[in-house]
């Protein structure tokens, strides 16, 4: 718990905001959603939980692979004019499923810190001109939809994963009564 305080914390404290570059802000957008998936899936493992591993997994699957699909529907164009994938945030959206996993396994505790480090991400790919605002709103609803769909409370009687071969994909529930 100490741990996940103290990450969020160091990567908020060592933010661009007074470099200023864009660059800076696309770095620590990186930094932010790979530290939000290493925790999304190291944690469980630490624990030996590999059914919160998967469902981890699935949820930022789910995210990544619904704004892909969206890109493609909505072509935006970024602030930057790099091209138009700008809609909707693929690093927002994975970010918020890897906490919203984290949150609704483990609890407001891991949650939390996980929580605001995903918004740290949403703000610096605003800051890093990669994204309009509702590009981030947008990746954070799909993100914390997947991430709260997927991921059930460790120990819950229902169960939810996601499932996929060569020919389909869906999601299977159980419940114990």
């Amino acid at each position: 718990m100490r741990f996940a305080w103290a990450l969020g914390l160091s990567i908020v404290a060592a933010s661009p905001a007074s470099a200023g570059s864009v660059k800076a802000w696309a770095d620590a957008s990186n930094v932010g959603r790979d530290v939000l998936v290493i925790a999304a899936l190291g944690l469980p493992a630490a624990h030996g939980d590999w059914q919160g591993d998967l469902q981890a997994g699935g949820s930022m699957a789910g995210a990544f692979l619904t704004t892909e699909g969206l890109k493609r529907v909505f072509p935006e164009e970024r602030p930057d004019l790099s091209n138009r994938k700008s809609f909707p945030s693929g690093h927002t959206s994975v970010s918020f499923a890897a906490a919203a996993s984290l949150q609704n396994r483990y609890g407001w505790k891991v949650g939390l810190p996980a929580q605001l480090l995903a918004s740290f991400v949403g703000l610096s790919r605003v800051q890093a001109r990669k994204h309009h605002w509702y590009d981030v709103v947008a990746g954070a609803a799909v993100g914390e939809t997947s991430g709260f769909l997927i991921t059930s409370k460790r120990n819950s009687n229902v169960r939810v994963m996601p499932w996929g071969d060569t020919r389909s994909a869906g999601v299977a529930m159980a419940a114990h009564f």
